[in-house]
């Protein structure tokens, strides 16, 4: 393996301040649901001061075949270009507190090497705690509480009550090696994934991103401020219930769901509860049919789209 050090360049102003006991993780990719991660990685650098502290070689870690950035357009000759950044910052909370923020497209290429430098980095900035967050997709209604499944490196970092799975695979993600890693090493590493309604998983879904901001500070002790995704989160269900209202064989499938999500807080509070989810069947997708279809499209319609609703890529 070539140098994982290579990989990056660091601020050396920014390796000046010292430990930073927290390291949060939120990379875009294709395990990402209701786009939460991205939200928390978004909102957090938006409302805490930062600094930069290294920045990674995007173009040995991207496959720009697979995953094009765009190039704008206009006038006869292009303009601008969305170029990759995956960055490590650090943050600072309104009490003091610090904490990195890894952030940017998650790498197609070179994990073994990029979760090595990020253990590189662990150690020497002295982290302590790393915390990956992400969304994944539910078969849970919007019209009940957010729920974060947690995972952990060892026991004692998160609620052993919510250990609820065996034994499964999963295809393969950065934030989940880099987890595993992590562990390996003999460092404390824990994952938030907040549970989102799988028919809003393609739209931008705050109330997911908020409960993941929350799943942080009780973590760590920070004081992460919460106003705009929860104000954006109000604004969301306000959007969600119309389309909903709209639509009655939407509204049947939504009460389906808060049916078999009523089932399962039932039976999860039962001694010995093991499933995941509750037994009543899910709706098929014929069932679910255009209506839903056309429910998930008006909602990624956003104001300054095109006349045809398309979104830009991510």
């Amino acid at each position: 393996m070539r140098d994982p050090q290579d990989l990056y360049t660091v601020n050396p102003r920014g390796l000046d301040g010292g430990e930073v006991p927290v390291l949060v993780h939120a990379l875009r990719g294709s395990l990402d649901a209701g786009h939460a991660g991205e939200l928390v990685a978004r909102h957090l650098l938006a409302s805490m001061p930062s600094e930069r502290i290294a920045t990674f070689e995007a173009d040995e870690l991207i496959d720009y075949r697979s995953r094009r950035p765009a190039l704008t357009f206009e006038d006869f000759r292009f303009t601008d270009y969305e170029e990759p950044v995956i960055a490590l910052d650090k943050l600072r909370d309104p009490e003091g507190g610090e904490l990195l923020l890894l952030h940017g497209p998650e790498p197609d290429l070179q994990w073994d090497r990029f979760t090595t430098a990020i253990v590189g980095l662990v150690e020497t900035l002295g982290v302590q705690r790393t915390v990956g967050v992400h969304g994944i997709p539910m078969a849970v209604p919007h019209t009940r509480p957010i729920s974060v499944t947690t995972h952990a490196t060892r026991d004692g970092l998160v609620d052993p009550q919510r250990h609820l799975m065996g034994r499964l695979q999963v295809p393969g993600n950065v934030a989940g090696l880099l987890e595993l890693r992590l562990g390996r090493a003999g460092h404390d590493a824990l994952g938030f994934a907040a549970n989102v309604p799988h028919y809003l998983a393609q739209s931008e879904y705050p109330q997911a991103a908020a409960a993941l901001v929350r799943q942080i500070a009780a973590s760590t002790g920070l004081q992460l401020p919460l106003g705009e995704l929860e104000a954006a989160a109000a604004e969301t269900a306000r959007e969600i219930e119309a389309q909903v209202s709209a639509s009655a064989e939407v509204g049947a499938v939504v009460h389906a769901l808060e049916q078999q999500y009523d089932a399962y807080m039932e039976s999860a509070a039962q001694p010995n509860h093991t499933a995941l989810l509750a037994e009543p069947a899910m709706p098929s997708a014929d069932e679910i049919g255009a209506e839903l279809e056309e429910f998930l499209a008006g909602l990624d319609a956003a104001p300054g789209e095109g006349e045809d609703g398309a979104t830009p890529d991510r």
